[in-house]
């Protein structure tokens, strides 16, 4: 069944790509990356199967079994934006010329030294060299690395500033799963290329790896009233448990401690590393989400968002005032005889404020600042 449904896939992938990529990439004058049009093609094979499986039985879900009513289709609209460019490719497109390269070049200085790549395939062969094994491995080790890398946006005040953007949605949809800083999808996307480089995990199970996990993050974001019983709770998560990750007050705060930065559930497939690690909070209640409980973001300016978040990581010039009240005050002061405040010695002018504010006399025309 499996090798058939690979077969059905190669053989679509394959007529996309020599009838509609190709001829693109050859009419732009990019023949050198040819092949890598061909991996493009699969991401972006994945991307449409992935959006088609969220429009045809995830969003009739969400209709069944609602949580809240939808009542801001803007901000509905913007995490569609967000899911479109990442989920056919146009996102990874961009890194693959941002961080190819680099990833290349690391990979042919490694090898110099004579590192080899630890494939999960060679732990035991008889057993971990069987596709379904070394498959459900690398998915394990990839989960336990995101749950780690999520704490973490979580722990440290730069990271969750970048990282509370996906977590500005008040109207939680099977949309917001990618509504993301650039940077921190740029700074995740080099850290699980270095993980898929040091354990040898093959580019068509890291593609099915990514799909998997990017259609249940899009299950578990859903507005969607479902949870999976005592037990299957805790094998698979579920949008119940995540939905609390997001919840006000619970999910990115530290629990009795409003100001300091925490959360819960930040498992992305597995609810097994919260358990492990005692993060896990299991609820029955379904809690509204966002980050300000009295503010309403405004998710249809995405970025501007991006960019305001990027300001405040990144030193910047400092605030300067508009010079014009500074100017028309400066030209009364001048038309009164006053002497500019600006060349009052400190000391005096210090003094001079001082008996203003105790009610005693100073002479006009001297210094001006009563």
């Amino acid at each position: 069944m499996l090798d058939l449904l690979n077969g059905w896939i190669g053989q679509i992938e394959a007529t996309l790509f020599q009838d509609v990529i190709l001829p693109v990439v050859y009419q732009l004058g990019l023949g050198g990356y040819a092949e890598d049009a061909f991996t493009g093609t699969e991401w972006l094979l994945v991307g449409l199967v992935q959006i088609v499986v969220m429009v045809l039985i995830l969003g009739p879900l969400e209709k069944l079994r609602p949580v809240e009513a939808v009542t801001d289709r803007a901000a509905i609209r913007t995490d569609i934006l967000y899911t479109v460019v990442h989920r056919l490719g146009l996102f990874r497109l961009a890194m693959f010329f941002l961080l190819g390269p680099l990833m290349d070049g690391l990979e042919g200085h490694l090898r110099l030294l004579g590192w080899q790549r630890v494939n999960v395939e060679d732990w035991w062969p008889a057993v971990t060299s069987i596709p379904l094994v070394s498959f459900f491995i690398y998915l394990l080790l990839f989960d336990l690395l995101d749950y780690w890398y999520h704490r973490l946006s979580h722990t440290y005040r730069w990271w969750w500033s970048l990282h509370s953007l996906h977590h500005s949605q008040r109207q939680m949809t099977l949309w917001s799963d990618n509504r993301n800083h650039l940077l921190d999808d740029m700074l995740r996307d080099v850290v699980f290329a270095v993980a898929a480089l040091a354990v040898g995990v093959e580019p068509s199970q890291y593609v099915l790896l990514v799909a998997l996990s990017q259609l249940l993050q899009s299950l578990q974001h859903a507005n969607l009233r479902l949870h999976f019983g005592a037990l299957g709770e805790r094998l698979l998560v579920s949008p119940r448990f995540h939905r609390t990750h997001h919840a006000v007050g619970v999910g990115h705060e530290a629990i009795g401690r409003p100001t300091k930065l925490g959360g819960c559930n930040y498992g992305v497939i597995f609810p097994w590393w919260d358990m492990l690690f005692r993060t896990a909070v299991f609820t029955d209640a379904y809690y509204p989400t966002g980050v300000l409980p009295h503010r309403r973001a405004r998710p249809d300016a995405a970025t501007r968002r991006q960019g305001a978040r990027l300001r405040r990581r990144l030193p910047g010039p400092a605030v300067v005032r508009d010079q014009a009240p500074v100017a028309a005050r400066l030209k009364r002061r001048r038309a009164s005889g006053a002497a500019p405040e600006a060349r009052i010695p400190r000391k005096a002018r210090s003094r001079a404020r001082s008996s203003c504010a105790s009610g005693a006399r100073v002479p006009r025309g001297t210094y001006d600042v009563c």
